[in-house]
């Protein structure tokens, strides 16, 4: 294909050449992205999003909320989060 349309361009100049390419690629660019896609986009289902409510199991927990069995952790947090260095380990 893109050697079809390199050699029907009329001009003899490759620099020429290569300008008409880049101008036609840009045109069917431009076609797309403000005719085609705006087109087509409402047929796809990106965003068809349901989220329905009250459908949660009685066994599903909740992030964030204090009635999962993450209540009785306790808050301290057994590794440094200041640092990415271990301690040193004990000498035999």
């Amino acid at each position: 294909m893109y050697g079809w349309i390199w050699r029907h361009i009329p001009f003899k100049q490759w620099q020429l050449k290569a300008l008409v390419s880049a101008v036609l690629a840009g045109a069917v660019a431009a076609l797309l992205w403000y005719q085609v896609f705006p087109a087509v986009e409402p047929l796809l289902p990106f965003d068809d999003v349901q989220v329905e409510a009250g459908t949660e199991d009685s066994n599903s927990v909740i992030p964030g909320s204090s009635t999962g069995t993450d209540a009785d952790a306790p808050d301290e947090i057994p590794y440094s989060v200041t640092s990415n260095h271990p301690g040193p380990s004990p000498s035999r």
